[in-house]
């Protein structure tokens, strides 16, 4: 089954001028294509306009598919797209484990809470299940917003400088399981980042601006 995420023509503009060239893309199940580009180039806005989130004052000429569904015109929740920023977003109200039981699908009680409860410890935060997100560190968090990002099954991963914030230890590491986990699951993802130590190993790079440029890979 295709379940490429493909961007054909797309322009966006702010008023009359465009964000940037006329940009076609395809990004294959379980790649990670990056984007980079100076700040007001664009960047944030692509990632609103494919998540179906666009401001009201810009407008987008492009068409936007995942496999064989076209989602031009389809509203946010039925996009099946999830995004992962650089500030968690955590529910402050609620638990580590609440908040991943918010993104799990609906199904049976004692199901979705042993799904959470093995998500928590395969990142290495067993026991924290009760604590609320005050009570976390920075690092705890982002994994908790990483995996409720992936319980809720998206058919595609947009990435917003979701490693900005974090230490470079735990950065690098935190990286790599973003990447694995989107490779494990087989759905493309598009991460837009300021740091080039963030493009995958042989990733794609898309420079976004008024000189835009694709780069086939990095050596």
């Amino acid at each position: 089954m295709n379940r490429a995420l493909t961007l054909s023509r797309l322009t966006i503009r702010n008023g009359a001028s465009p964000l940037f060239p006329e940009l076609c893309l395809t990004i294959a199940p379980g790649e990670v294509v990056t984007i980079m580009g100076p700040s007001g180039s664009g960047k944030s806005t692509l990632l609103s306009w494919i998540s179906g989130a666009l401001p009201p004052h810009f407008t987008a000429n492009g068409t936007l598919t995942l496999g064989d569904r076209e989602l031009t015109t389809l509203p946010i929740e039925k996009r099946g797209i999830a995004i992962l920023f650089q500030d968690d977003l955590l529910f402050p109200h609620m638990t580590a484990l609440e908040n991943l039981l918010f993104a799990l699908p609906r199904g049976g009680a004692q199901e979705r809470r042993t799904e959470a409860l093995c998500a928590l410890t395969e990142l290495d935060l067993e026991g924290l299940e009760d604590r609320r997100p005050e009570a976390l560190s920075g690092g705890q968090k982002a994994r908790i917003s990483l995996i409720r990002a992936l319980l809720s099954r998206p058919k595609a991963v947009l990435l917003d400088e979701p490693f900005s914030k974090l230490d470079k230890p735990l950065r690098q590491s935190f990286r790599h399981l973003v990447f694995a986990k989107i490779r494990a699951m087989g759905i493309p993802a598009l991460l837009v980042t300021h740091d080039k130590d963030d493009i995958p190993l042989g990733g794609r790079l898309v420079h976004l601006g008024p000189t835009q440029l694709r780069v086939p890979s990095i050596e």
